[in-house]
C-alpha cells in the first residue's frame, strides 16, 4: 500500500470525530437538531472510504496459471 492510501486510513478517526464534535456543538447551540444530522456522519464515512479507495494502488492483472 502507497503512502496516500495508508494517510487516508490514518486519518479518516480524527476526521470522522471532529464531524461529530462538530454536529455536537450546532447541536449545543439549537441551530439543529442532533437527531436531524446523523446522516452527516454516514455520508462522511462514505466519502472517507472513497477517497481511501481512489489512493490504494491497482493490482496488475496477471494472465492465467500455467
Amino acid at each position: 500500500m502507497n503512502r496516500r492510501a495508508l494517510f487516508a486510513q490514518a486519518i479518516r478517526g480524527p476526521i470522522l470525530l471532529i464531524t461529530i464534535g462538530v454536529l455536537f456543538a450546532i447541536h449545543q447551540a439549537g441551530v439543529i437538531n442532533f437527531s436531524r444530522t446523523w446522516p452527516l456522519i454516514i455520508i462522511m464515512i462514505g466519502i472517507l472510504k472513497l477517497i481511501e479507495r481512489l489512493l490504494m494502488p491497482t493490482s496488475p492483472v496477471r494472465g492465467p496459471l500455467p
